[in-house]
């Protein structure tokens, strides 16, 4: 994936990075210059993602309907007398 460099020295990563990468608005990144010349990119340590905003719901939900049930109530069986 190739970029370009702007007049102020900015390059553009290309979204599958980003996205790969965790890498949001305002987050910081460092560069990293490698033995053989390569330029590694990662994320700064004090700027790991931050959680999903659903994340803390997770495993949240309580025993729910089983699917007899909910056939049952779709049927309109539930609270019929017999």
């Amino acid at each position: 994936m190739a970029t370009h460099v702007t007049s102020k020295g900015q390059v553009t990563i290309p979204k599958p990075v980003r996205a790969m990468m965790g890498i949001t608005t305002g987050s910081a990144v460092e560069f990293t210059l490698d033995q053989d010349g390569r330029v590694i990119l990662t994320l700064a340590a004090s700027a790991q993602p931050a959680p999903s905003r659903f994340a803390r719901l997770r495993g949240r939900a309580g025993q729910g309907m089983s699917t007899d049930e909910i056939m049952q109530l779709t049927r309109g069986e539930v609270g019929e007398p017999e």
